[in-house]
């Protein structure tokens, strides 16, 4: 007997990102998983954008849970990676080289940042505008005030096939 899909009408099972533990969900996920990609994008992470939010997961677990033991098995445990304490970021691809995200604890404001295409022709003095290839979203959700933190940049530097310039 198989185990039922945990994530029913939450995330795609069959979705190619989930065998990298990416959710793929929509804006405003049921669970809190700790990276998800927006299923309502009208575009693909490529090949090498998959393998960037796997990174990304990779570096949030590593920082949060420690590299082995403890929380880390008990994510595990599950397909996709979930912590009810966690403030996950969602991805959404709007095209090439244009990337927003949000935190699943956004209530206000804009669904995502930069807005949708459409939105920063209308209002292009809105901070971000945009277009954010997925390194600089991925930067941006590191940011801290106006500097990016050193955690996220030595994990880039740590990991140049992923993050090459």
């Amino acid at each position: 007997m198989t185990k039922a899909w945990p994530f029913e009408d939450d995330a795609d099972e069959h979705d190619p990102l989930t065998a990298s533990r990416i959710a793929v969900t929509g804006s405003h996920p049921m669970w809190c998983y700790l990276v998800a990609f927006d299923r309502g994008s009208p575009a693909r992470p490529t090949e090498a954008e998959a393998v960037m939010l796997a990174s990304y997961l990779d570096e949030y677990k590593d920082h949060w849970y420690g590299t082995e033991g403890g929380y880390r098995v008990k994510l595990a445990q599950k397909p996709l990676d979930v912590d009810g304490g966690a403030n996950g970021v969602i991805f959404h691809k709007y095209g090439d080289d244009d990337w927003g995200y949000r935190r699943q604890s956004w209530t206000r404001g804009p669904r995502y940042i930069p807005q949708p295409p459409r939105l920063r022709e209308l209002y292009p003095n809105e901070s971000p505008s945009g277009p954010y290839s997925l390194a600089q979203v991925m930067d941006h959700a590191h940011t801290i005030v106006d500097e990016i933190h050193k955690r996220w940049l030595d994990w880039k530097a740590e990991h140049p096939d992923v993050f090459s310039s």
